[in-house]
This record gives C-alpha cells, sequence and structure tokens, in this order.
C-alpha cells in the first residue's frame, strides 16, 4: 500500500535538569530527524544531553555538547532515524535555559 508521509516538529522548553521526552515514535512508525536545533535564551552558555531510548536500552547521542551564551547549534549533521516506540530525550545542565526544536518527517 501507499505510506504516509507527515513532517512535523517536536518542541521543548527545558525547565527542569531531567531528562524530559522531546519525541516518542508511533506504532507502526518510522521517524528521520533533519533537524535537531538548541538555542539558548538566558544570556548563559550551558550544554545539553540526548538521549535514545530503545526498549529498556538507553544510548548516549549527544554527551554535555556546548551551547553558547545566545546561540543556536545544529545538533545534526545528517538524518536520524527512530524505530517504533523509541524515545528521544534532551537534559539541560541548568533549568529555563535550553529551547529545543526538531524537525522530523513520519513514514507509517
Amino acid at each position: 500500500g501507499l505510506l504516509a508521509n507527515n513532517f512535523r516538529n517536536a518542541k521543548l522548553d527545558l525547565t527542569t535538569t531531567n531528562a524530559t521526552v522531546l519525541y516518542t515514535c508511533p506504532t507502526a512508525t518510522t521517524a528521520v530527524f533533519k533537524s535537531l536545533l538548541a538555542s539558548e535564551d538566558s544570556g548563559n552558555a550551558d550544554t545539553l544531553s540526548v538521549t535514545l531510548t530503545s526498549g529498556t536500552s538507553v544510548f548516549s547521542l549527544f554527551h554535555v555538547k556546548a551551547v553558547g551564551a545566545s546561540a543556536t547549534v545544529e545538533f545534526l549533521s545528517v538524518p536520524l532515524v527512530l524505530e517504533e516506540g523509541e524515545i528521544l530525550k534532551c537534559t539541560a545542565a541548568t533549568a529555563n535555559r535550553l529551547h529545543v526544536v526538531a524537525s522530523l518527517l513520519e513514514v507509517s
């Protein structure tokens, strides 16, 4: 049959230092992330960690990656694929400094 293609974005304002879900890949869907932007909006440099959870396993994609004061960083240089049920999480070093926006294509 025909596959459905849906362009989406996922957004976070990281108001805590807890691991926060940015995106969970839906059932019977593959997600292709084209962009993962982090913006620092408080005028203070900070760091961001990004993980991929697959089942009970957690994989580090970016560990304590620097985001400069009042800067925006593109984390991806190539597409990132998530499969059904996989979860992308972000963790800020400091609360209330970082925004994260991902652009993705869902194929189902």
